[in-house]
């Protein structure tokens, strides 16, 4: 029966007499005009993308948090023609980031304010150059006819390359930054989501720079610190703790999840945006070293954005498939895919923890047996 409908439903959306029936018909007319709406916006996604990447490359959205200004104004201070400033003004009054106030002077669009200190957001559009040039031509992407740069910029990604624990600080800074700057947003998700004070030793695998390791101090005095990156960037979190005052509580610890042990005497592992990086060997390698590392009875929380999220079905799918195809590995997985690599390594009880935010980040649970 319902392959039945299915086939119905598609020999219908494919007729041109349907959809010139559809659209005239009233009890149809709004539907006919919401799909070709959905399908334009597909269509002219990209440059939507674009309207948005220039507002943050002339930093349109502080200038304008100062107050409302005149088109004149604009095209002056964004070094714009007036003519190209309206242009843009009004693509992006379109999409809601600015907006033409009732004298004439433009301001803040709701989705442009909340733009105005959101550095995460502002960092990753801005890094979306890269992503966008390995776009160029999908179908060479997808058969692995391009070099992405994509792969360059995280130079972890490429199995076939030389230890990662190789890699000098010049070549890790600017990604691990890019981290960082996207970090807080998802600290307050998972601080918030999960008790971290029934804890005494947290180990961030994956950490980066520190700076959720940071915010877990501010959170949770208690608790005793520690984090496992590349030698480089661990060395960039040691100085980050020296300079937070959290040395007596705090220690960096440098390899490679594939090389080296972690290192043991934590109740509780964090593995946050690091196993959609890698494909399901090396997430199981990265998952059978936590669960080595961990103290009976311990608590590994996994925090990442998931596939098959409902309301973010596109992003985890669409949006980090083709990311992590131009950055040469890695996959978007489920919720229930990444409880059964958890579990196949050994932890039990593992579960969807619910968060504000499921858009940016679900969270997972499991114990170690004691």
């Amino acid at each position: 029966m319902i392959r039945a409908w299915l086939g119905l439903r598609d020999r219908l959306l494919a007729s041109e007499a349907f959809h010139r029936f559809a659209i005239r018909f009233p009890l149809t007319r709004w539907v006919a005009r919401r799909q070709a709406k959905s399908l334009f916006d597909l269509v002219a996604g990209f440059v939507y993308s674009q309207v948005l990447f220039a507002c943050v490359r002339l930093d349109l959205f502080a200038l304008l948090s100062k107050g409302p200004l005149s088109l004149e104004d604009l095209a002056v201070r964004l070094n714009l023609t007036t003519d190209s400033a309206e242009r843009l003004m009004r693509a992006a009054a379109s999409l809601k980031l600015v907006e033409l106030r009732s004298d004439q002077r433009w301001g803040l669009g709701m989705l442009g304010a909340v733009l105005v200190s959101n550095t995460a957001v502002t960092a990753l559009i801005k890094h979306h150059a890269t992503l966008y040039a390995d776009l160029r031509d999908p179908v060479a992407l997808l058969r692995g006819e391009t070099d992405p740069h994509l792969a360059q910029y995280w130079p972890y990604a490429d199995e076939r390359a030389a230890s990662p624990t190789l890699l000098p600080e010049a070549r890790v800074k600017e990604y691990s930054e890019l981290m960082s700057a996207s970090q807080p947003l998802i600290a307050q998700e998972v601080l918030s989501a999960y008790a971290f004070r029934a804890h005494r030793c947290l180990l961030d695998v994956g950490g980066g720079q520190g700076t959720f390791l940071m915010a877990a101090a501010r959170a949770f005095p208690h608790l005793q610190l520690m984090l496992f990156d590349l030698p480089a960037v661990a060395g960039l979190a040691e100085k980050n703790f020296q300079a937070a005052g959290l040395s007596d509580r705090a220690r960096a610890h440098g390899g490679s999840f594939f090389e080296t042990p972690l290192p043991k005497g934590a109740d509780l592992i964090t593995v946050l945006r690091v196993l959609y990086d890698h494909d399901d060997h090396r997430a199981l390698a990265i998952l059978q070293a936590a669960y080595h590392a961990l103290d009976p009875g311990g608590t590994l929380l996994v925090a990442e954005p998931m596939s098959e999220t409902p309301g973010a079905e596109s992003m985890g799918s669409a949006y980090f498939g083709f990311y992590l195809l131009a950055m040469g590995k890695g996959r978007s997985r489920s919720a229930q895919r990444l409880m059964q690599l958890i579990s196949q390594v050994g932890f039990k009880d593992a579960r969807l923890r619910s968060t504000r935010l499921p858009l940016q980040v679900g969270l997972i649970i499991a114990q170690k047996e004691k």
